[in-house]
């Protein structure tokens, strides 16, 4: 009878087997195009980005010092407990959705919705938030070619960046027209991207001063430095501390600034239904880009810090941020500067497409469970969600359109470490209740495993800003708010287990 009273409530589960069968229904069926190879090229398209153009510099510069090849070890470490929990997921329920769905298979519906909506947070707002540094690089771009043509412009009260527009029409329509052929062109993109870092590297060598290393933790930031208060990580407010620049926890700040490049290997499981071979490629791509993009970035973090002190990268006064560009315009190696800028372009379109694919594949998950409106999950004749996909396009356009940045990479991050923090301790929780189900790759050492993802994760958590905290607090509370008023009462699991039907 508890068993019962617990399946008509909100932490009713989905049985993996019914997750699987519902892939086969002919309305909301997707193509199987992808392989091994595929989603290795999806994996290093969306990490290679961001970070290792931009964000491996501010971070030295503002809050790490030469540390921060140390703070990508650190995030990698955690990112490759949980890789190691998805791993295990993905090849166990070959379904689209990545956590939402793992997590309907072991919390209930109620919290794989809380999941859904946190990674909606994640790959929307990451796409607009990097839509709009493709746009800066546009134009930088633009400048090395000696045109002076501004990206943005104001539109009263608001303003209007036809850059990020144009990119995310462009690759929404790339996403309608099928995943295989937006494979294509990411391995394209991404062989281009890789082989600039790999220039990056080689050329920065030459340039290394080892004498740029020391102090490789510098001394915390004191006064007006430290930045304290709500801009401060909660460890360090919890130690009693004044901020968090520089020092140990400085460090461990960066951690989980840095964290923000890694964000995009588990789009990876989000592509199961689509895969040939799900069981042997999925463990495979999602490992196998996190090994590659943890090489590239420790090997730029630490050609970039031993270029040029740390202090000329720190955040200008206007507000501009060092880039890789920076460290070689200062050293008037400016051909190096063009080719980062074009490879940043490059790199970040790519970035940009599969965190949109993320974004569909969960939206189209969850559609179809009812928790959305079933419309979105409806495919056309090339097997991709097109209605899913379109508002997918409008909502990223206009975000990263008309709305600043600001602040919002934390936001993504905080939305991903929560992510993976269910997707760990889901890895328990299904071994103990459904042992029998097959599994093609099984995490190492559970508990011990799945144990030391969380708490990584949580450690992350606790590093990020009190005002990000309570950001996220705000958007999952408007998330229960969204199931109780519409998900709850149009779930097609409700109506299942209301005709007497299994989960």
């Amino acid at each position: 009878m508890a068993v019962r009273d617990r399946q008509n409530g909100i932490m009713r589960t989905k049985s993996v087997e019914q997750s699987i069968a519902d892939t086969d229904e002919p309305d909301t069926k997707l193509r199987k195009d992808l392989g091994t190879w595929d989603l290795i090229v999806f994996g290093v398209a969306v990490v290679v980005g961001a970070g290792i153009f931009t964000l491996a510099a501010s971070t030295a510069g503002d809050v790490a010092g030469p540390s921060v090849s140390l703070a990508f070890v650190l995030a990698a470490v955690a990112c490759g407990l949980a890789a190691l929990c998805y791993a295990e997921f993905a090849s166990t329920v070959p379904v689209a959705g990545s956590a939402y769905t793992f997590s309907y298979a072991t919390f209930g519906e109620f919290v794989a919705w809380i999941i859904g909506w946190d990674l909606v947070l994640e790959f929307a707002v990451g796409s607009a938030v990097v839509s709009k540094g493709w746009s800066e690089y546009l134009a930088t771009v633009f400048g090395q070619f000696g045109l002076d043509v501004p990206t943005s412009f104001s539109l009263g009260w608001l303003t209007f960046d036809w850059g990020a527009l144009l990119l995310v029409a462009g690759l929404a329509t790339l996403l309608v027209l099928g995943t295989k052929l937006s494979s294509r062109v990411s391995l394209v993109f991404t062989t281009i991207k890789v082989l600039i870092v790999l220039l990056v590297i080689v050329v920065g060598l030459m340039y290394v001063n080892p004498a740029n290393y020391s102090p490789f933790v510098p001394p915390p930031a004191e006064g007006g430095d430290a930045e304290g208060g709500i801009t401060q990580s909660l460890l360090s407010l919890f130690g009693g501390e004044s901020g968090s620049v520089y020092g140990i926890y400085g460090l461990l700040a960066a951690a989980s600034l840095v964290f923000f490049a890694f964000i995009g290997f588990d789009v990876v499981a989000t592509t199961a239904e689509e895969t040939k071979e799900p069981q042997k490629a999925l463990p495979r791509g999602i490992l196998g880009s996190l090994v590659i993009v943890t090489v590239l970035y420790v090997g730029v973090a630490l050609v970039l810090t031993g270029m040029v002190p740390y202090t000329e990268l720190q955040t200008a006064d206007d507000g501009t941020r060092a880039t890789l560009a920076t460290a070689f315009a200062s050293l008037g190696v400016d051909w190096a500067a063009t080719v980062i800028a074009i490879g940043a372009l490059v790199g970040l379109t790519t970035v940009v497409m599969v965190l949109m694919l993320g974004q569909i594949r969960v939206l189209f998950a969850m559609s179809r469970d009812g928790l959305l409106p079933r419309a979105l999950s409806r495919t056309g004749e090339r097997g991709t969600p097109a209605r899913a996909t379109l508002l997918v396009g409008v909502v990223v356009a206009a975000v990263a359109t008309f709305f600043p940045a600001g602040d919002l990479e934390q936001m993504v991050n905080i939305g991903t470490l929560f992510a993976f923090v269910l997707v760990s301790v889901g890895v328990v929780v299904l071994r103990r209740t459904r042992p029998d189900l097959p599994r093609a790759f099984r995490t190492p050492l559970v508990p011990l495993v799945p144990v030391l993802a969380v708490l990584a994760c949580l450690w992350l958590m606790l590093n990020l800003s009190v005002e990000t905290w309570l950001r996220f607090i705000v958007w999952m509370a408007v998330g229960v708010v969204v199931y109780f008023a519409y998900g709850r009462h149009h779930s097609r699991l409700a109506e299942r287990i209301g005709r007497g039907e299994t989960g």
